[in-house]
């Protein structure tokens, strides 16, 4: 058989149902090799759970596979890997207690040689432009280097059959551009077959040669990436118009690289301010010289101090790993302070104590929704009370209907697509996942509310819905932080935009009057 003719991949008519959902209905997908095909969709559209069944994590309840031309029944993805299949993962499966090389390693046979897989790590984050530390803990490692992490662990294994999934979520623009250039210059050496699964168009656009499009489990368009444009994937994504300037990695108007520095010119995200919601009031939340010093003295906080008004969104910009998240985890009670204190409504509330941030009415949604937002082998329902149960509790006891009853209005109200209150929160799109955080953290009605990255990882309608209802939430006279790395994101929603660098707030500018070039030189830690 001709291999150079024969598609690299064939999956036939591969459906799998979770009880009355059917995540992909007879899905028919071609894959050549020397070709990067992008897989298209909203969350829950059934792209990764397609791509899972490629990998052998999930059993399809029928169709067929051909790997080069020859049929192949995949239960595992050691029998994946035998086929020379690789997958990047969305969500990371990495040790936070191992070192780099040590998740590199995870699952070779035979004896270790640390020095010769500390060395292929070297060659291979140089060759891709993913630079690591070998001997780093993954625990302490950002979102972004524990990306790198899992896409060095799937490259080591010189797969013929690549599977991106989502896989710049967490990198900043200029390694997703510098990771695409690298891959295209190995498609083309070395004749792989690459996958890309994602919800940013301007990636798939720019990245891929072939494009299918997924909705509600199925195939809806298949094109070549030449002949597509952001309009018509959108319109194929979500079956109707959407507003592209909510998706902030669509735009591809703006790259700011780790040096912070921005082009001169940038097609202006459309925000009116004559619109905004609500009129700036009182002072709600205040943060006096917030410091907290990590390992080796190194302060992650340094004398940071800032003020929060009702009824503004406030954008935290800055490159990302310069204090974010640990201002996130301030004020989420995950995080002592060396010094330093927090207000919220003139009252102190006391650092770290568990629950205090949000008693004072601070509602959190967290960086990584996985980690520190909600429980995966819970319910839905169970998911909504985790902060808060005294509205479906009596003398301290959960009461089933009050719960199911709760859960029902909020599936309504924020138009979530499950099963119902006992879906198990494993089962929901990475949409419908944040929406669940985003539920329960406004049912609390909180005076100030921290979105920290609320769009990474969501498609186009998602990040039109959450954008929206963080200007509903300002307009209802919450206070909100909106901590993202996305600037794009934080020039389309901000009233006010703060910089931070090196743990400290170094700049502050009013929306109407930012000037991009100012911008990008406090990013990169210029004095102002």
């Amino acid at each position: 058989m001709d291999r150079a003719s024969t598609p690299a991949v064939e999956l036939r008519s591969i459906t799998k149902r979770y009880g009355s959902v059917t995540a992909c209905d007879a899905v028919d997908l071609v894959l050549e090799r020397g070709r990067i095909h992008g897989i298209l969709g909203e969350n829950g559209a059934g792209k990764s759970t397609l791509m899972k069944v490629l990998i052998g994590l999930v059993l399809p309840d029928a169709g067929s596979i051909r790997i080069d031309g020859v049929p192949q029944q995949i239960h595992s993805p050691l029998d994946a890997a035998s086929l020379g299949i690789g997958m990047v993962h969305q969500h990371f499966s990495l040790v936070d207690a191992l070192t780099v090389w040590e998740n590199v390693a995870l699952g070779e046979a035979g004896r270790l040689d640390p020095v010769a897989i500390r060395n292929r790590i070297g060659e291979i984050a140089d060759h891709y432009g993913l630079l690591i530390e070998p001997d780093a803990l993954v625990g302490k490692l950002t979102a972004g280097l524990r990306q790198r992490v899992e896409i060095i662990k799937c490259l080591r294994r010189d797969p013929g059959i690549v599977i991106f999934d989502e896989p710049t979520s967490v990198l900043t623009p200029e390694e997703s551009v510098q990771l695409f250039e690298s891959l295209r210059q190995v498609v083309a050496a070395e004749d792989r077959a690459v996958v890309l699964v994602s919800h940013k168009l301007d990636e798939v656009l720019h990245a891929t040669d072939d494009i299918s499009i997924m909705r509600q489990g199925r195939v809806v368009d298949r094109l070549l990436a030449s002949d597509a444009d952001a309009p018509t994937l959108a319109r194929g994504m979500v079956g109707r118009e959407v507003s592209l300037r909510s998706e902030s990695a669509a735009l591809g108007v703006l790259v700011v690289g780790d040096d912070g520095v921005a082009p001169a010119e940038i097609v202006d995200p459309i925000h009116d301010d004559e619109a905004v919601a609500a009129a700036v009031g009182r002072p709600v939340l205040r943060i006096d010289g917030a410091t907290r010093r990590g390992p080796g003295g190194v302060s992650v906080l340094d004398d940071l101090s800032l003020e929060l008004h009702a009824g503004e969104i406030v954008g935290v910009a800055g490159v990302e790993g310069n204090g974010q998240r640990a201002l996130g985890d301030l004020l989420s009670s995950l995080l002592p302070l060396d010094s330093g204190e927090v207000e919220v409504d003139g009252v102190i509330v006391p650092a770290a104590r568990s629950g205090a941030m949000a008693r004072a009415g601070i509602g959190v949604i967290p960086e990584d929704r996985h980690d520190s937002g909600i429980v995966l082998d819970m319910t839905l329902a169970e998911n909504l009370v985790l902060v808060d149960q005294s509205g479906v509790a009596r003398h301290g006891v959960i009461e089933h209907g009050a719960l199911e009853a709760f859960a029902r209005d909020m599936i309504d109200q924020f138009g979530i697509h499950c099963s119902g209150p006992d879906a198990p929160m494993w089962s929901l799109s990475g949409g419908n996942q944040q929406r669940v955080v985003l539920a329960r953290e406004l049912a609390q009605h909180p005076k100030v509310l921290v979105a920290a990255q609320p769009t990474r990882g969501l498609d186009v309608g998602a990040i039109e819905y959450m954008s929206d209802r963080l200007r509903a939430a300002a307009a209802d006279g919450v206070a909100v932080l909106l901590i993202s790395s996305e600037l794009e994101e934080i020039l389309a929603l901000s009233d006010r935009i703060v910089v931070m660098h090196s743990g400290r707030i170094v700049g502050e500018i009013d929306r109407a009057d930012v000037d991009l070039e100012e911008l990008g030189l406090l990013m990169g830690g210029a004095a102002r």
